[in-house]
């Protein structure tokens, strides 16, 4: 799998801090652009070498990967995909050149090499473990400086106080030297907010109480890219939620899909409202005990991950009395058993990446669901040939949680015949001598790039994007550059407001956060992070409808599609 195009590519642990939450290891992407004058030529040439590459021109692709990897020394990425082009085309030698120029570069991801098919004819060479081993010494020996193995320590039900001391400070100082929001740190005074969370540590019991102070202070931050992730033990059975999902419509929390029997035979069935948790109303229960450790952009955000997401999270010890009223009027009250992330999902049926479907009037709906890989891409492009003799389309992406940019991007391409604009990005321009010297801190403007039009795939007819607070990361990237293309309109609610490039690191005890590094915005400078996209028609989904079974928002843009 070559997923290092122009990207810089992290692992995104969806947990319960994450838009679609399971506790699994993700690809998660977000477009670096190169400071490079000769942006658009190294661009177009790392274009025409994936095109190569996808076309199984393998000689062609090595070689324009090789001028990449020349032109662009630093980008580990370019070195690694010629060494993809040269194993798939049988050129072990070269294959094993590359690499080695990958390790030097910096691309030092063992996990991901092992696991990469396209290295596949390479793995029973007798030099195969070797390089592995090189990458695997050399990622050792550059992380001592950022992110040494020495935070690699065993899971405790109680960390030390050196270990809880320690993991406090590695976390407040990656925020402080990289959190793109240099503003909100100022305002908090992070010093003082550290300081103040030394002496809340050291008075911990458990782990589990470290890690939801961790969560309690990132949380300050209001940015949904900045996260603390507690150790996977406490997934398993401190951190877990119900059979079920429910969403917040008009104010008032509705379950909205059941993967548990025995809880619909108690009338917990879609529909259903859910009015208290162990006595307490429901919000004053969210407010409390979810919304301190959620990390959230924006109100929209904020409710999504408390109202749905983290939903009576908490431990598998505890059975939450819920007091619900049924599709009938009924008051009950069920006591719910809690399960891990992942064993919700498999009860829960999750959905696909990219369906379509032909609605009256000669409109194509097609939901766009999740930018994790490239299923809905290279989906839609399989369909196009049917899609693309709509009369409009709706794109709905109220459920897209993020991914890779460049997915929504090959989508988008269909709709102009012209290159088309993305968003704008920045990032902290630290230099430890300017500070010295008492300058301001800047910020480094990455220069603006534009996504190639595909001319051979071209709909020309009317189109919407579908929105929500779940429109997240990188659906909002597909949503701002659609809407900067001024080729529709957005119809539905203001997105999560959140996007942005992690930079991940590890806490003690199998702990893990993450910090947002990059600022996005429009290219005049207009702001969508912590505000989120605003739809050209505002529409929300209101509770008749739901009961009823009508979508409110597609409703609408099919009566808008009609005029």
């Amino acid at each position: 799998m070559r997923a290092f195009r122009k990207t810089l590519i992290v692992s995104t642990i969806c947990s319960m801090f994450c838009l679609n939450p399971v506790f699994t290891m993700t690809s998660y992407a977000q477009d670096v652009k190169a400071s490079s004058s000769t942006e658009i030529d190294l661009t177009q040439l790392e274009r025409n070498a994936q095109t190569a590459l996808a076309q199984k021109q393998y000689p062609s692709a090595a070689k324009l990967f090789e001028q990449l990897a020349i032109a662009a020394p630093l980008v580990g990425g370019h070195a690694y995909n010629a060494a993809c082009a040269h194993a798939l085309g049988g050129n072990t030698d070269f294959a094993f050149t590359w690499l080695h120029r990958a390790i030097e570069a910096g691309f030092l991801d063992v996990e991901h090499s092992q696991q990469d098919s396209d290295l596949s004819s390479l793995r029973q060479d007798p030099r195969w473990n070797k390089t592995m081993d090189a990458m695997q010494k050399r990622a050792e020996f550059l992380g001592r400086l950022w992110n040494s193995t020495s935070w690699k320590t065993p899971y405790k039900e109680n960390l030390s106080e050196n270990e809880k001391i320690a993991g406090l400070s590695k976390f407040w100082s990656e925020v402080k030297y990289n959190f793109i929001f240099t503003n909100t740190l100022r305002e908090l005074d992070w010093d003082a907010v550290y300081q103040s969370y030394l002496t809340k540590v050291r008075a911990t019991k458990s782990t589990l109480e470290y890690y939801k102070l961790l969560m309690e202070m990132c949380a300050l931050l209001k940015d949904g890219h900045t996260n603390v992730y507690a150790p996977k033990e406490l997934y398993q059975s401190e951190l877990t939620v119900a059979k079920f999902r429910t969403r917040l419509i008009e104010g008032r929390v509705f379950v909205t899909q059941v993967g548990d029997p025995q809880l619909i035979k108690q009338g917990l069935v879609p529909g259903a409202e859910i009015l208290k948790v162990n006595q307490r109303d429901v919000h004053d229960y969210a407010r409390r005990e979810l919304a301190p450790y959620a990390s959230a952009s924006t109100p929209q955000d904020l409710e999504t991950r408390i109202y749905s997401y983290e939903f009576l999270l908490g431990s598998s010890k505890q059975k939450p009395l819920l007091e619900i009223r049924d599709v009938q009027g009924k008051l009950h009250q069920i006591k719910v058993e809690r399960v891990s992330f992942k064993e919700r999902n498999k009860v829960l049926s999750g959905q696909p990446a990219f369906t379509w479907r032909m609605l009256p009037e000669n409109i194509a709906y097609v939901a766009l669901n999740s930018f994790n890989d490239d299923t809905a891409a290279i989906e839609y492009v399989k369909a196009f040939p049917e899609i693309s003799k709509a009369k409009a389309i709706i794109f709905d992406v109220r459920d897209n949680g993020g991914g890779n940019g460049s997915v929504g991007f090959t989508i988008l391409s269909t709709l102009v015949n012209k290159n088309f604009a993305t968003s704008a990005a920045a990032t902290r321009d630290y230099k430890p001598s300017l500070r010295a010297w008492g300058n301001p801190e800047t910020l480094h403007h990455f220069p603006q790039s534009l996504e190639q039009a595909d001319l051979q795939r071209q709909f020309s007819g009317k189109v919407v994007v579908l929105t929500s607070a779940r429109t997240y990361s990188a659906a909002e990237d597909f949503t701002l550059a659609f809407d900067l293309m001024q080729r529709g309109k957005v119809i539905g609610e203001a997105t999560g407001g959140s996007t942005g490039q992690p930079l991940f690191f590890d806490l003690p005890g199998g702990g893990t956060a993450r910090v947002c590094t990059k600022l996005d915005s429009y290219p005049d400078g207009k702001a969508f992070v912590g505000v989120g996209i605003q739809p050209h028609h505002l529409v929300r989904p209101t509770i008749a409808d739901f009961h009823a079974g009508r979508d409110t928002v597609l409703a609408k843009a099919v009566d808008f599609l009609k005029e």
